[in-house]
């Protein structure tokens, strides 16, 4: 269970996405939740593991005392966490299927501040999944950072959201007298 604001934007994903394997970025009106816009993101995927901000609320500016619009999304994220990042990101996009990354919002001289992100795969105008649509939605007192900018973001953990009739196999484990053989 997610904060009711993240549910909201995997709800309106959700609705959107029908039997595609993500909307398309035509299909997202900003104004249909207009009250989470200073949260929202959109990052496009020029290649794998480069995701440029096309577009980023003020809450995400104001965090990061900066306009993110041209920056890799990536860079945001602590260095030992960005291949885990980067491939969770990878597999949502060809899986077509959301993320959330509960995460730990560092700043220089206080304790980190808990977050989830969302990333939720868009399809551009060629119809390939290129983009994510996302949120920053803080499960913390912001107020803890006592206004110093986020220097990065740490995981705590990564939750992909199953799709009904995903592909690929499912990982098991089969033990037979108390030995694991699968």
């Amino acid at each position: 269970m997610f904060h009711p604001s993240t549910e909201r934007l995997i709800d309106y994903w959700r609705d959107r996405k029908g039997d595609a394997v993500a909307p398309a970025r035509m299909d997202v009106n900003p104004g249909d939740f207009t009250d989470l816009l200073p949260q929202v993101f959109m990052v496009g995927r020029e290649r794998a593991g480069h995701m440029p901000f096309r577009l980023a609320g003020g809450f995400l500016t104001d965090l990061h005392a900066r306009g993110l619009r041209g920056e890799d999304m990536l860079s945001l994220w602590a260095l030992s966490h960005r291949l885990e990042v980067k491939s969770a990101l990878e597999i949502a996009r060809r899986r077509g299927q959301p993320v959330v990354i509960t995460a730990d919002i560092r700043a220089l001289g206080v304790p980190s501040v808990g977050m989830e992100v969302l990333f939720a795969p868009l399809r551009g105008t060629t119809g390939e999944t290129d983009r994510f649509i996302g949120l920053y939605q803080p499960i913390a007192m912001i107020q803890r950072l006592m206004g110093r900018p986020a220097h990065e973001l740490g995981v705590r953990s990564i939750q992909p959201l199953g799709i009904a009739n995903q592909e690929g196999p499912q990982l098991r484990l089969a033990t037979l007298h108390g030995r694991r053989i699968a």
